[in-house]
């Protein structure tokens, strides 16, 4: 894979314009737009400049974590609070997101999303409410292990750290779920398989390909 230097600002522009020529896929209304990556890698902050970036162009867009569709804690530390396997494969409400997320974006669909579900801090229920988005308009959902759920992505951008800047940028008490990226570069492929790759080792000079 070639990956040419460019500037994060420079990068921004060439996705939010990629999205604006972009058609959704079977007839959709709305865009589907996966920023993928591990938490130290930032892919929200990504996420929601392009969202910015797409809104001043006129563009409808709703950003989305991952990390506001959480399992309650009861699920995510049944097996312990470091379980490698759990957070690799149990941590995220995936149903949830189906639900209320890309249903509601289906051909067919109201458009009305839920942009978060469960509080991590709290560990309840957000309470948030819907939001619609308006037809022709993007959803940028972020977080990692997206390209594991066969999400109906119409664009898929990876923001990837080499084994060593991810263990450098992620904070000690985290570097636990370390092992669950090594499987999800295995298994996953998210460099081969994401229509965008961007590396983000120097958090200052990004490089991408796509």
């Amino acid at each position: 894979m070639r990956l040419e230097p460019i500037t994060w600002e420079r990068l921004v522009d060439v996705l939010a314009d990629r999205l604006l020529d972009l058609k959704p896929a079977d007839g959709d209304s709305w865009l589907k737009v996966a920023f993928d990556g591990a938490p130290a890698a930032r892919p929200g902050d990504l996420a929601s400049r392009v969202a910015e970036a797409l809104r001043a162009r006129g563009r409808a867009a709703q950003v989305v974590g991952t990390e506001g569709f959480l399992r309650p804690a009861s699920l995510r530390y049944e097996y312990g609070r470091q379980d490698v396997e759990a957070y690799y494969s149990g941590w995220f409400d995936t149903g949830a997101l189906w639900r209320e997320v890309f249903g509601p974006l289906e051909p067919d669909g109201t458009g009305r999303i839920l942009p978060d579900l469960w509080d991590p801090v709290t560990d309840r229920a957000t309470r948030s409410p819907y939001v619609r988005l308006a037809a022709g308009g993007a959803l940028l959902l972020h977080g990692p292990f997206l390209l594991n759920h066969w999400f109906p992505l119409d664009l898929s951008v990876h923001v990837h750290l080499s084994p060593s800047a991810l263990l450098r940028r992620t904070p000690e008490a985290e570097r636990w779920t370390l092992e669950a990226f090594t499987r999800y570069e295995t298994e996953a492929d998210p460099r081969d398989a994401a229509d965008v790759v961007i590396r983000a080792d120097d958090p200052r000079r990004p490089a991408w390909s796509g």
